[in-house]
């Protein structure tokens, strides 16, 4: 149970006290009048005695009784009626509640730390080892409050209004005053009225009520003084005069008012009355009119189901318990038959008399009245010391003596009724009374015994011991009568004397003998199923809780009060059953689950009971053990009933509060259920805000708003495309976004910044975000043009199971207006309607137009939200009532913060600036469409398209430029390229290359500089500038450019992205620039496959040549064979028919094509599906004055008689934005066969190789790009279209075979993880291959030669071998002219000839010498012999631990020797 604020013992004590009547003049009740006060209220608050009292027992041992109080009433005080006491107890709980404000006490029970009771002090934890103390602590100390007052009040007004009863004696009466003025003119006379009106009373026969002790009542004379009026000295004469006549131990001087109510008003004199007159309704019912009328708009119980129709929210309650209107123990006759009535006597007292007009007096108490007036402290100190002297000098010996004449005439009287008894039993067959049941018992609760049988003797005798605390006698007599009575099979007797058995045996100091639990028992279960007497049950109920309660046996204490729960009081029952909870909490290992189940079920019953507050009170603090522990149907129910309750009780804070959980939770009730529950929520919500009237608008729960997801769009949505235009795709809303793709775009607006800047990144750059998100950096403000719209995506989620309709959405905003040198305005906000399903997700777009510059803040959404069903029977009535306006805030967690060591050892998060844009002035917005923009290309395919540039703002723009992630995709021409149609109709027929005609001959070369086609470095030029005129478009303007454009190299669907930059005219400090994105797709489909290889030649010039200075020009200057493989890979998937080869251009720095040497009918350049085409063309080096560092040789050989310039637009920009070639190489040669090198030294000269391997790579270079022109004949719609484009490939390596098609790159093998460092990489060193190609050799020797071996045996031919220095160093030479081997096979393939003369030689060449050996072949017989046997080895000079590696060998050099 909860902890009450008496013990146990004191609280027994209270509840059984003798009883005092009292009569009084009506003088003396005018004079008690005087301070509001009746003469028993007068004397309440002093009725318990400060000091100790004593008196004897039979056996002459001395009783102490300590803090004894006594109970003084009116004669004819009766106790209420069945429904009047319902009535008084419902008011008395009701209006105890817990004060509002004060610290909770939190107790620790298990895992849960509840909030228990409205206590100042918290309990000790844990409570499993501190809980007996704190108990203690709690119980005994006088600054605490009880746990539940409300229970203390409901108890000790019960035990107060218990009727009396025939079968006990603890509520008779023992004695009566009776009160005479001294201000009556004889009052002896008056004395002798009264005692003769007394004795009329008890001993007439006419009155069943009051009921007396003993015949000999006590008769107290109280002479009543008031100072301020009467005579003293007559007074006290007129005392003196009673004592002689009474005696001195039966009357008393009272003498009070000792001032009147006017003198000193303004003075301020305790009130010891309020607390008792406050605190008992059953003597005082008009006081409680007041409480009572605002309890009962309060606790109003509606019909409906929901509760909250407003037809019947004012309609009071009329409370009824459902008990018989009947007292149990009243005897059959009419109501009012058994009082004395207020007609007998006008003296008699009664606090009824004003009961006919405590209807219309109900609205004058609006201020208590206030007490004691008159009253000085000396007179509480008179009134004090009187109810002392009456019960030390009159009570006390009076029930002293009546215990010793009661023990003596049941030591006289019960031996003989006794026997008699015992004798007639035997006489007819009595004996033994056999034991029953209770429930085969005779129901005897009518069995009356006379007042004079000595079973009721014994039982006065055992109450009036218990009265005065002498409780070792009160067992004694009990347990005697107890026997008694269960012989006779009284049941009703039996019971009575079982209950004050156990309560005795409780009571007696040094506890003889254990409690008798189950005597109570026995008297609950008489009382409630033999005598139907729930009343006396539930008092013997209440005393063995709080008795087991005292022992800590708590389980027994919850057992006995949930047992005593029943469908007749849903008061009682609730009461109990809180009390139940309690001690559920309060066990040694407390049974929290089951303190809130009853608590649960303590709040329904105090719901029924009309307990509105009680009801809410108990289902909070069950809400503490279900909440946030997955009984999420019981915490809907809860949360549900505290929302109604709270409703109920004008507290519509709370109400929303508690609907709110049932909301915003996933909640797993049924899509019905939900519905209620919402439409519940948003009656009480619209009734909230019709009450409050408060301008704000309240949050609202519904539909969970997803903060984090929200996302914020800068800038107009753009234009679709509008005929064959194309508008730049930019960004929008409807994309996702792609963090790898932003990071893209991030890092072409830095390069295209950089180039605005010189080459540097301004420190304040801030990359442009028209769109922000959850995963973009928000951690600056955001930066918005004034007169461009915001638009704000926010994100709903509906979690119910119903539809929820938004309506009228807006945004919330705050905006500071701040002067950015820009115009000032105004900002609107635009409105969306959106309808949500059931669990859905749903996005609503919301725009603002700011008018000003300065800060905005976006702080939250504002809608109407409604049920979304539609009822046809009320219209659009349903629909009214059921939306209400709210409003939700848009707050947005930053991302963590992990930099600094503080930030990582704590949980610090950064700012999000989405929502906060700072809007600045005007800037130009530009619109970039694309006219004629293909979507798909054939690999290396050239088309033409348009771009057109619109500035649609009202503020100039500047600095166009565009970035590409493909550079090589697009060109917007060099400055030289004005001779192409300035129209897009006028160059839909036209070729995309400048042509000139000109039939096939010599291959005519041109110069031009990287530099003209903005190519300035070795990088390809991402960043292009875009030519305005004036360098400004104007407001409004729009400019056509043409754009070329090369399909990919490789096949399949390619992602293009265009960046154009721009900037204003005005610089502003907030916004330097901004960009426009587009995304393009291009799909690429497979065209044609180019290889080429690069060969030297080893034919002879010589003879062409007059002279031989001519010839070693030549020959210095050198000449390769080109071979071009083309192969048609298209599937015919665009449908194309053949790929006509139209010219072959060279580019490079050294080299160019001179000629075509195909066989002359071989001009055929066609080629159908996987048809392939070999040409072979001769490449010489430049001349001098072509071979420059800086600009390009272009070669261009034409097949057909339309020669393309190549080096013009567009051929050479794509040429160069492909990259260049040699620069970008050099370093990335391969060396992959430096592994098959031999080391000689193991010391690495690292400059020396560096230097080595230069010289030799230079020897196999070859800086020759092939440029390969093509043109495709389609069909498509029944008309032929020609595609034309052009295909690169870089030829490197003489010998190695280069492709147009780059090969894809193989997947790299996974690396193990390596925990030493790597050993550094050996020195880069030429490859065997390179070496190979430092000496070029060549054999001249005539082809036949004729010689008559007849007469002459041998046959001397002269050779000359010339060896050529291609390196740009001294080369050591070996020429070794042995046969490798005299084999026959050699025989065969070699001839037999010898060389004559020296057979080895020694040669060192300078730099790009050529030197020649004149050798002689000796032959023995005609025949054709192959003279290409010389073995020539060579390296470098400066290398000497190197060994001469053996050159390539010259193609069979094969001679025809004729005999003649």
């Amino acid at each position: 149970m909860a902890q009450c604020v008496q013990s146990v013992q004191e609280f027994i004590q209270d509840s059984f006290v003798p009883m005092v009547a009292v009569l009084c003049s009506e003088d003396a009740e005018r004079v008690t009048r005087k301070n509001s006060l009746s003469f028993p209220e007068l004397l309440r608050p002093f009725c318990r005695l400060t000091s100790e009292g004593h008196l004897r027992d039979p056996n002459n041992q001395v009783v102490v009784v300590k803090g004894l109080r006594i109970s003084v009433t009116g004669i004819n005080t009766r106790p209420p009626q069945t429904s009047e006491m319902h009535r008084l107890l419902s008011q008395a709980v009701s209006v105890c509640q817990p004060p509002e404000g004060s610290p909770a006490n939190v107790i620790t029970a298990g895992d849960y730390d509840l909030n228990i009771s409205d206590r100042t002090v918290k309990a000790s934890v844990p409570w499993y080892s501190d809980w007996k103390e704190t108990l203690t602590q709690l119980s005994s100390s006088k600054y605490y409050t009880a746990t539940t007052p409300w229970f203390e009040t409901y108890r000790e007004n019960f035990l107060q209004s218990m009727p009396a009863s025939e079968h006990e004696f603890l509520n008779h009466y023992l004695a009566c005053m009776l009160v005479v003025s001294s201000h009556e003119a004889v009052p002896t006379e008056q004395f002798l009225k009264l005692s003769q009106e007394q004795h009329r009373i008890q001993h007439s026969g006419e009155y069943t009520h009051p009921k007396w002790f003993i015949p000999n009542t006590l008769k107290y004379y109280v002479l009543l003084h008031d100072i301020s009026e009467g005579d003293e000295q007559r007074a006290d004469s007129v005392y003196e005069d009673m004592k002689q006549r009474y005696g001195t131990q039966s009357c008393y001087l009272l003498k009070i008012n000792s001032r009147s109510g006017s003198t000193g008003a303004d003075e301020q004199m305790p009130d010891p009355w309020s607390q008792y007159l406050h605190k008992t309704s059953i003597h005082n019912p008009e006081l409680y009119e007041e409480s009572a009328v605002s309890n009962a708009v309060e606790n109003n119980i509606g019909v409906e189901e929901d509760g909250l129709d407003p037809s019947i929210r004012d309609v009071p309650l009329v409370f009824a318990d459902g008990v018989s209107e009947t007292h149990p123990l009243q005897l059959d006759q009419p109501a009012d038959a058994g009082y004395p009535s207020n007609n007998t006597s006008q003296s008699v007292n009664n606090v009824d008399v004003t009961r006919p007009q405590k209807q219309a007096s109900v609205t004058s108490h609006t201020t208590p009245t206030p007490r004691g007036t008159c009253m000085t402290l000396n007179d509480h100190d008179h009134i004090r010391q009187f109810v002392q002297e009456f019960t030390f000098r009159g009570l006390l010996p009076h029930i002293e003596k009546n215990i010793r004449q009661l023990n003596d005439q049941l030591v006289s009287r019960k031996g003989l009724s006794r026997s008699l008894f015992s004798a007639t039993k035997k006489l007819f067959g009595g004996g033994k009374v056999p034991e029953k049941s209770i429930a085969e018992l005779k129901n005897t609760a009518g069995l009356l015994y006379p007042s004079e049988a000595p079973e009721l003797q014994i039982r006065k005798m055992a109450d009036l011991c218990f009265l005065v605390q002498h409780y070792e006698l009160a067992y004694n007599c009990y347990h005697t009568a107890k026997k008694d009575f269960l012989s006779d099979q009284a049941m009703l007797y039996a019971a009575g004397a079982l209950e004050m058995a156990a309560v005795a045996a409780f009571l007696q100091t040094g506890a003889p003998r254990p409690y008798p639990a189950h005597y109570m028992d026995t008297a609950i279960q008489t009382y409630r199923d033999v005598c139907k007497n729930m009343l006396l049950a539930e008092r013997c109920c209440l005393l063995s809780a709080e008795i087991l309660k005292s022992q800590t046996k708590y389980s027994d204490a919850a057992t006995l009060l949930i047992k005593m729960t029943s469908e007749d009081s849903d008061l009682r029952s609730a009461l109990l059953l809180e009390q139940a909870a309690h001690c559920f909490i309060n066990m040694r290992s407390p049974m929290v689950r089951k303190f809130a189940f009853h608590m649960i079920l303590a709040g329904h019953r105090f719901s029924k009971a009309g307990q509105k507050r009680h009801a809410l009170r108990c289902y909070c603090q069950a809400l503490q053990v279900y909440k946030g522990k997955g009984w999420t149907l019981a915490e809907d129910h809860i949360n549900f009933t505290i929302g109604r309750q709270s409703f109920t009780l004008r507290q519509p804070e709370n109400a929303v509060a508690a609907f709110r959980h049932i909301l915003i939770n996933d909640s797993k009730q049924s899509a019905v259920q939900q519905a209620a529950f919402l439409r519940e929520y948003l009656y009480v919500y619209k009734s909230m805000s019709q009450l409050s009237g408060d301008s704000s608008l309240p949050q609202l729960p519904l539909p969970c708003l997803h903060s984090s997801q929200t996302r914020v769009f800068f800038g107009h949505e753009r234009r679709l495309a509008e005929g064959e235009k194309q508008a730049a795709t930019h960004v929008s809303l409807d994309q996702e976004f792609d963090r790898d793709l932003s990071q893209l775009w991030r890092e072409l607006e830095e390069r295209v910044v950089s180039v605005a800047n010189r080459g540097t990144v301004p420190i304040t750059f801030q990359p442009s975000q028209c769109c922000l998100n959850s995963q973009t950096d928000n951690l600056r403000y955001p930066l918005a043009v004034v007169e461009e719209p915001i638009i704000v995506e926010v994100v709903f989620r509906n979690p119910l199971k119903v539809p929820l309709a938004l309506s009228a959405l807006s945004l919330l905003w705050k905006f500071t207006p701040k002067d950015f040198s820009g115009p000032q305005g105004s900002t609107a906000g635009e409105t969306v309607t959106n309808e949500k399903e059931a669990a859905s997700l749903k996005e609503a777009r919301l725009q603002l137009l700011p008018h000003k510059t300065g800060e905005l803040h976006v702080l939250g959404v504002v809608y109407n939200l409604g049920t979304g069903e539609v009822d046809n029977s009320e219209g659009s009535l349903t629909g009214d009532l059921m939306c209400v306006r709210g409003q939700q805030n848009l707050e947005i967690q930053g991302p963590r913060l992990n930099v600094t060591k503080e930030e990582k050892t704590s949980v610090r998060y950064g700012p999000d600036r989405r929502l906060d844009p700072i809007i600045t002035p005007p800037m130009p917005l530009l619109e970039v469409f694309f006219i004629n923009f293909p979507t798909g290309l054939l690999c290396g395919e050239i088309r033409k398209a348009w771009v057109e540039f619109v500035n649609v703002s009202a503020v100039p723009l500047s600095g166009l430029r565009v970035a590409s992630t493909h550079p090589e995709f697009f060109t917007f021409g060099s400055a030289a390229s004005d001779l192409t149609p300035v129209t897009p109709t006028a160059s839909e027929h036209c070729s995309a290359y400048k042509t000139m005609a000109m039939p096939p001959s010599v291959a005519s070369v041109s110069l031009v500089s990287p530099a003209v086609f903005g190519v300035t470095s070795s990088d390809r030029p991402v960043v292009a500038e875009i030519p305005l005129s004036r360098g400004v478009l104007g407001p409004g303007e729009a400019l056509q450019i043409p754009l070329w454009l090369r399909g990919p190299d490789r096949e399949g669907v390619h992602e293009i992205n265009f960046l154009f930059y721009y900037e204003s005219t005005e610089k502003t400090a907030k916004l330097s620039h901004r960009v426009l994105r587009h995304t393009a797709f291009i799909c690429a489909s497979r065209s044609l496959s180019v290889r080429a290889t690069a060969s030297r030649s080893n034919t002879l010039h010589g003879r062409e040549r007059e002279t031989e200075e001519r010839q070693e020009a030549e020959e210095k200057n050198g000449s390769m064979l080109i071979f071009v493989d083309v192969e048609n890979i298209n599937t015919s998937e665009a449908g194309v028919r053949e790929f006509h080869i139209v010219q072959v251009s060279s580019s490079s720095r050294q080299w160019r094509l001179h000629k075509c040497i195909n066989p002359v009918g071989d001009k055929d350049s066609k080629l159908a599906s996987r048809e392939r085409g070999k040409l072979c063309f001769k490449a010489t080096r430049c001349r001098t004055e072509e071979a420059t560092s800086e600009k390009y040789t272009f070669a261009d050989l034409n097949l057909g008689n339309e020669q393309i310039v190549s080096s013009t637009t567009p051929c050479a920009d794509f040429f160069f934005r492909r990259g260049l070639p040699s620069e970008p190489r050099r370093g990335g040669v391969s060396t992959g066969g430096s592994g098959q090198m031999r080391r000689q030294s193991l010391t690495p000269q690292t400059g020396a190789d560096d230097g080595v391997t230069n010289i030799v790579k230079k020897c196999s270079e070859v800086e020759l790009d092939i440029i390969v022109l093509w043109k495709a004949y389609v069909v498509e719609d029944n008309k032929q279209l020609i595609l034309e484009g052009q295909l690169h490939v870089a030829l490197q390596t003489i010998g190695k075979e280069a492709c147009s098609l780059s090969q894809k790159e193989e997947t790299q093998e996974m690396v193990l993880l390596k925990f030493k460092p790597d050993v550094p990489p050996p020195v880069s060193k030429p490859s065997l291959e390179q070496l190979s190609h430092l000496i070029k050799t060549c054999l001249h020797y005539p082809e036949s030669y004729d010689h008559p071996f007849p007469q002459k045996s041998l046959c001397m031919v002269p050779v000359t071998l010339t060896l050529s220095n291609c390196s740009l160093a001294q080369v050591d030479v070996i020429v070794d002219l042995r046969h490798k081997t005299t084999s026959p096979e050699s025989l065969e393939v070699h001839g037999s000839f010898s060389w004559l003369g020296q057979t080895q030689y020694k040669l060192q060449l300078q730099a790009q010498e050529v030197h020649r050996l004149s050798l002689k072949a000796c032959f023995f017989q005609a025949g054709v012999y192959n003279l290409g046997t010389p073995r020539v080895f060579a390296k470098l000079a400066q290398t000497s631990a190197m060994c001469e590696t053996s050159q390539q060998s010259a193609m069979p050099a094969l001679i025809i020797i004729n005999s003649i």
